[in-house]
Formats: C-alpha cells, sequence, structure tokens
C-alpha cells in the first residue's frame, strides 16, 4: 500500500514555491544578504550584522541554507577553531533575483503610498 504525503496540493510541484520554501522565514534572508554584502564571514561578525536574531536561530537558519547548497561552512583546524560561512555558487546566483523582487517591491510600495 503506498502512503501518501498529508497536505499534498497542487502547488508542491511548482518550483517558486520551492524556491520560496527554501530561502523563506524571517531570518534567511537577512543572512543571504549579509553575506552577499561581505563575502566571508565569521558566526560573531553574522550575528552582529543581523541585529536581533537568537544563536539557535543564527544556528538553524545557517544549518537549513547549509543544506539546501546556499551557504557553504568552512572550519579551520586551529586553536582557537575559526569557522567562517559564505555564499556558494548557488547563493551568489540567487542574489541576482532578490535584487530584481527587491526592485519591484520598492516600485509597489511607491504605488501604494500615491495611492493614499
Amino acid at each position: 500500500m503506498r502512503e501518501k504525503a498529508l497536505y499534498n496540493n497542487r502547488l508542491d510541484d511548482c518550483p517558486l514555491t520551492y524556491a520560496l520554501n527554501l530561502i523563506g522565514g524571517k531570518w534567511k534572508l537577512p543572512i543571504i544578504w549579509a553575506l552577499s554584502q561581505n563575502g566571508k564571514m565569521r558566526y560573531g561578525e553574522l550575528k552582529r550584522s543581523i541585529g536581533d536574531i537568537t544563536n539557535m536561530m543564527l544556528t538553524q537558519c545557517l544549518r537549513d541554507l547549509e543544506a539546501c547548497g546556499i551557504v557553504e561552512r568552512k572550519q579551520y583546524a586551529e586553536i582557537p577553531p575559526r569557522v567562517e560561512y559564505s555564499l556558494t555558487a548557488e547563493g551568489e546566483s540567487l542574489i541576482e533575483a532578490l535584487k530584481a523582487l527587491a526592485s519591484w517591491g520598492k516600485r509597489m510600495k511607491m504605488t501604494k503610498s500615491r495611492a493614499y
């Protein structure tokens, strides 16, 4: 007997829905943007650049982004240990799409503010 996925709907196969699920949430886009602006960053630098994110949430988001191939984690065999995060080639390719989306959002925001 085949098991059926719970809550399966017609959007499950949509590439846009898939992409938004990878980068969605409150903290993933700020992490991606910080890495795109600064290149390689250590954990503490990343945390300071984002602001109010908790250690637990930053760690979880970094793990998620690493698992889907957007962020690379490089650990150096030094004492004290040093870890750097950076965008992968896939992560870098996402930046142009995010810039286009930001431009669209800016236009929409301006249109809405003139309407009121």
